[in-house]
């Protein structure tokens, strides 16, 4: 069960960190900041397997980097897809 509740911390300072590096306001909650950082952690992992042969290796810096970057990533698509969306009618 603390495991859980670590990654879940590990996610919300990650999604904080992600809307504070945006240079766009956050909107969001932290319900939101938590699910960015959870998602972005994913993805972020899986980038750096494929890209590095190194994932999400524990709480450091290269695996908070990782979750970051993938975090920005998902927001940079987020508001692609929903610009491309609000566009197209």
């Amino acid at each position: 069960m603390s495991n859980m509740f670590e990654w879940s911390l590990f996610g919300l300072m990650v999604g904080v960190v992600a809307n504070l590096i945006d240079p766009r306001p956050a909107s969001s909650g932290l319900f939101s900041a938590l699910l960015l950082g959870i998602v972005g952690a994913l993805v972020g992992g899986t980038l750096g397997d494929l890209l590095f042969g190194q994932g999400l290796t524990g709480f450091n810096l290269s695996s908070f980097s990782l979750a970051v970057v993938g975090s920005i990533l998902l927001m940079l698509i987020g508001r692609a897809y929903y610009h491309t969306s609000r566009n197209s009618y």
